[in-house]
This record gives structure tokens, C-alpha cells and sequence, in this order.
């Protein structure tokens, strides 16, 4: 409604523009928007003194009195012919972001003025609906342009004040909810970190890890907040480094023998590993049965 009341309120100062917007506007004219039917009878008005003073032998009007000649009208009337049919038949539509405005007329009007639309670089395309013709633009950048010939520059900035700000919206939220999952999946790794350093701490076997295993879980411990590029200028560490000795530290935590090395029991016996290395390579080292046992079975 503000783009037509803002359309409606230019008053062209040339007759040859008065004529074209008349013409453009024709009698379809919503009767139901004030400014719109303002606009029809001021133009009425001109159209009809126009036509009195030809009939009075003044034939300095009767040929802007015919109806609108394109092919030999100037841009400016072009342009004012232009503002009255969106007026009469067009719409604009700035739904969920997209830009969609329309003009709806007859069939045989929608491919001629599809080609004068191309005619000002204003390309649009066209189709049958309902039994009207249908011409029609998606582009924002087209739609700007052509709002802008035809007067609407104070509309087209609230418009587009309204596209970027939604645009910024947009950006932001996406940005937000980036920031969220990263931030959940940082505290979710924390959490199970802390958990694995406690576990090895228990049972001892993290004191059997090499010196920047050990300094990255007492530093994790501290810090559980701290991302791997913080813990990593921390310790003055590579932030790979960091993130290889996490990984141990939870791989060990879910298995319990992989890369341990040597472990004791609670009376010093071997466990794990290390155990049936121990157990392997002593079975190597003797002969099975031993010499009585091979007697044995030579003399039987």
C-alpha cells in the first residue's frame, strides 16, 4: 500500500506524461485504494480538457490525446505509461526474503509488452493464469531498477532496508547456531577427556605415559574450558600435539591394553600386554616337553 500511495503522489510535470500514466492506468483502477482513484480522476480531468480544446480546432493536443503509441513515445512517457499499469494491474510481493513483482493483463498484451520491458533492459518472462497473461520478475536487482525509473525510490529504500536487514538476521543466526554446536561439542569432548584423565589416573596408568601426555591431561584437568589452540600456547606445544595426546588419553581409556607397556599388578606380576610377551617369549626359549618327556616317547 505504501508503494502505490507513494506512486500515486508523483505528479508528472510534463502533459505528454499526464497522457501516458492516463493511458497506462486505463479504467482498471482498484476503487477500493484511495490514492490510486485520486490519481484516475486528476488524470481524467487533464485527459478531458485535452479533448475539449481538440474538438475546438486545437490541434496541438489531438495527437497526445490518441491512445499510447510505444514505438514513438519518449522514454519519459514510456516510464509514466509504465507507473500507471503497475498501478491499474501490477503487484509486488517480498515474501519469506524472495522478490516476485507481476503485471497481470490479457493474453494478447503480455508478449508485446514483454518485449518493450526487454526494449529498456528490463527483461521479464510471461504466462497464461486463470485465462490472463501473466509478466513477470524474480530478479531483486530488476525489480529495484525498475521501481526506481518509475518514482518509487523512497518505498525501494525501505524495501531494501528491510532485505539486508534480514539478510543480516539470517547471517546472524547462522553464526549463532555454528557457534552453539561448536561450543557443545567442545564442552562434550572436554567432558569425556577429564573423564578418561581421571580414569588412568586411578589406575596408574597414566603416570606411565610419556612427559607431553602427562602435561597436556594436568593441564586439560585445569582448564576444561580451554580450547586446543589455548592449551597449546599454554604449554608452547603444537595444537596437533595437544589434540594427539587427547586422543591417547581417550583411546587408553576405552581400551584398556593398547599402548600401556608394562604393567604391574598388585604384587608386582606383569599384566596385559606385557604379560604375554613375557609368556611367549619364555615358551620360545625352551623346548617343549623337556629331554625326559622326548625319552619317553623315543622308547615307546
Amino acid at each position: 500500500m505504501a508503494l502505490r500511495a507513494e506512486l500515486a503522489a508523483i505528479d508528472p510535470s510534463r502533459q505528454c506524461d499526464r497522457l501516458a500514466e492516463a493511458a497506462g492506468l486505463g479504467s482498471a483502477a482498484p476503487a477500493r485504494e484511495g490514492p490510486v482513484t485520486r490519481l484516475a480522476l486528476r488524470l481524467g480531468r487533464g485527459r478531458a480538457a485535452l479533448a475539449s480544446a481538440a474538438v475546438h480546432g486545437d490541434t496541438e493536443w489531438t495527437a497526445a490525446g490518441r491512445d499510447f503509441d510505444w514505438d514513438r513515445a519518449a522514454e519519459h512517457c514510456r516510464l509514466a505509461y509504465l507507473r500507471g499499469l503497475f498501478l491499474a494491474r501490477g503487484s509486488l510481493s517480498l515474501a519469506s526474503g524472495r522478490t516476485h513483482l507481476e503485471f497481470v493483463v490479457e493474453i494478447g498484451e503480455a508478449e508485446p509488452l514483454v518485449g518493450h520491458l526487454a526494449a529498456m533492459s528490463l527483461p521479464a518472462s510471461w504466462r497464461i493464469r486463470r485465462g490472463r497473461g501473466v509478466v513477470t520478475w524474480k530478479n531483486g536487482d530488476t525489480v529495484g531498477l525498475f521501481l526506481r525509473r518509475i518514482g518509487a525510490g523512497g518505498t525501494l529504500l525501505e524495501v531494501e532496508a528491510r532485505q539486508v536487514s534480514r539478510a543480516l538476521r539470517g547471517d546472524l543466526n547462522r553464526v549463532l547456531n555454528a557457534e552453539s554446536a561448536n561450543l557443545q561439542r567442545a564442552v562434550g569432548a572436554a567432558g569425556r577427556q577429564i573423564a578418561a584423565i581421571d580414569e588412568l589416573d586411578v589406575d596408574g596408568r597414566l603416570a606411565e605415559q610419556p612427559y607431553a601426555v602427562r602435561l597436556v591431561a594436568d593441564a586439560r584437568r585445569g582448564t576444561p574450558e580451554a580450547t586446543l589452540g589455548e592449551l597449546a600456547e599454554r604449554l608452547g606445544l603444537h595444537r596437533s600435539a595437544v589434540q594427539r595426546a587427547l586422543e591417547r588419553v581417550e583411546r587408553l581409556a576405552l581400551h584398556a591394553d593398547e599402548g600401556v607397556g608394562r604393567r604391574r599388578g598388585p604384587r608386582g606380576e606383569q599384566t596385559g600386554r606385557a604379560a604375554g610377551r613375557a609368556t611367549r617369549s619364555g615358551s620360545r626359549g625352551k623346548p617343549s616337553g623337556g629331554p625326559r618327556r622326548r625319552a619317553g616317547r623315543a622308547l615307546a
